[in-house]
């Protein structure tokens, strides 16, 4: 059984926000790039996107381009974008499907789609040459409840181990099978840890948000992951409401197996870095965030429902959630803004945490750990 602890209950005394340089330093970011995104697990996309061997996408970030594709045995599989003749890039189409072959288009070097090479024009005649030291380069990939994570670290930490305090914890909302319905992005001129930091607590929420508040009150958040690179749990949904959508009401049937308990709670968890998960009783959204320079961020969201909601779509719709949280998210993304101002004063100084802040001064403990301080 899961033991859900109520925010304050897990503050430490003394904790305060993040020097100023954090949120504006290009050095830092860097090294926040080598530490943190070049070594840590990401999101790169729903597994649905890959739903046919053959089926392939560029996942590009962070001066990396990696084939991410199915094999023709159906297997889920990433490549370095590099040919293994003088480094091309083979592949330029965002997204697509395979000819059940990789071929660089400079000099004909083709590979199988589980990254053998399988044919070298006129390289015969190099003495010693074997095809089989010629491979594409792997990178690390995972799917994991539907969705797929990919690590540019040439030794990354096993998913497993990485992921373990959630590996299981979101079963019974059967995310794996749940359909995507809408996608946004967002440009949000801020560092990208106000952003992850910004969600992680609800103190904001009565002066930002009147409809979230209306629905989820900002003081029945309880957390079972309240400390570590995986954060958070869930707000109570307000009686007379049935989900964080504008009118209150579920736009879907429930998403998967739910208890009376689920059914009346949305669960809100960060996955470090950048990864943020919502679930509520009849669909689900997440979030990534990814930094373009030490003060602008780009945010990507989808939501999620149960193909029965769209099969009955006379009585759902999943519009109520996308304009709720489309609506939040402005409200946030405008905080956020106004605190990228702030802490770019040169009369900013770190201040003090608040009980029902524990989580994101968890977050703090987590990044500052991660980034070897």
């Amino acid at each position: 059984m899961t033991d859900f602890l109520r925010t304050a209950t897990t503050f430490l005394p003394g904790a305060h926000t993040l020097p100023g340089e954090y949120y504006t330093s290009p050095g830092i970011l860097e090294t926040e790039t080598e530490r943190l995104f070049k070594e840590r697990w990401l999101w790169a996309a729903r597994a649905s996107k890959l739903a046919r061997p053959g089926d392939y996408f560029l996942y590009e970030k962070f001066g990396e381009s990696i084939i991410v594709l199915r094999d023709k045995a159906g297997v889920l599989r990433a490549f370095y974008n590099v040919c293994r003749h003088r480094g091309t890039r083979m592949c330029s189409i965002p997204e697509g499907q395979l000819p059940g072959t990789i071929q660089c288009p400079y000099h004909a070097w083709t590979y199988a789609t589980d990254g053998r090479l399988i044919g070298a024009p006129h390289m015969h005649d190099v003495e010693g040459f074997d095809k089989s030291n010629y491979p594409l380069h792997p990178a690390a990939v995972r799917e994991w409840e539907g969705f797929i994570f990919i690590s540019l670290s040439q030794n990354p930490t096993p998913f497993a181990d990485a992921f373990a305090p959630v590996i299981d914890r979101f079963t019974r909302f059967n995310l794996a099978g749940l359909v995507t319905v809408a996608r946004k992005e967002y440009d949000v001129a801020a560092n990208w840890k106000l952003i992850l930091q910004n969600y992680n607590e609800c103190l904001h929420c009565p002066t930002i948000h009147p409809e979230l508040s209306r629905v989820l009150p900002y003081q029945s958040g309880a957390n079972d992951l309240h400390a570590g690179e995986q954060l958070g749990g869930y707000m109570q949904i307000t009686d007379g409401n049935d989900s964080a959508t504008l009118d209150g009401r579920a736009c879907g049937v429930p998403i998967g197996e739910l208890s009376n308990d689920d059914k009346r709670r949305a669960f809100y968890y960060t996955f470090f870095p950048n990864m943020m998960l919502s679930v509520h009783p009849d669909y689900v959204n997440y979030y990534s965030v990814w930094p373009v320079d030490a003060h602008h961020s780009i945010v990507v969201t989808e939501w999620l429902q149960h193909q029965d909601s769209l099969d009955n779509s006379a009585n759902f719709s999943p519009q109520g959630a996308i304009d709720f949280w489309d609506t939040v998210n402005r409200q946030d993304w405008h905080i956020c803004e106004l605190s990228q101002l702030g802490v770019s004063s040169r009369m900013y100084q770190p201040g003090p945490f608040s009980p029902l802040e524990s989580i994101p001064a968890a977050w703090d403990r987590a990044y500052l750990a991660a980034m070897g301080q």
